[in-house]
């Protein structure tokens, strides 16, 4: 008689069960810098990082899981996001600001 593998994925960056859509892949360092590892997140957190982080400080300094979830900024995202539910998606404001900010 085996063992059952747990075989849920969670997200790296705010501990949530991935779910079955917006799903994305994160290089640790980004691919302008040559970066190949990546992790799977929802893409949620992979856009509040890109918000946070331009691809200068992701290289230098937050190349990491745990140095991007010590960040004051995104530990306060990952409060407000980790009871949602895993498919819960919905724009941050930067890039809401942004988009209005091209629309002017």
């Amino acid at each position: 008689m085996g063992t059952r593998m747990d075989t849920k994925q969670y997200c790296q960056i705010c501990g949530r069960l991935l779910g079955n859509v917006r799903i994305s892949e994160h290089h640790l360092i980004p691919k302008e810098f040559k970066g190949t590892q990546t992790i799977l997140i929802h893409d949620i957190c992979h856009n509040k990082i890109h918000a946070t982080f331009d691809n200068k400080s992701l290289v230098h300094t937050y190349h990491t899981v745990e140095r991007i979830v010590e960040h004051e900024e995104i530990q306060k995202f990952i409060n407000w996001v980790k009871n949602k539910h895993p498919d819960f998606y919905d724009k941050n404001d930067d890039t809401k600001q942004r988009h209005s900010k091209r629309r002017n």
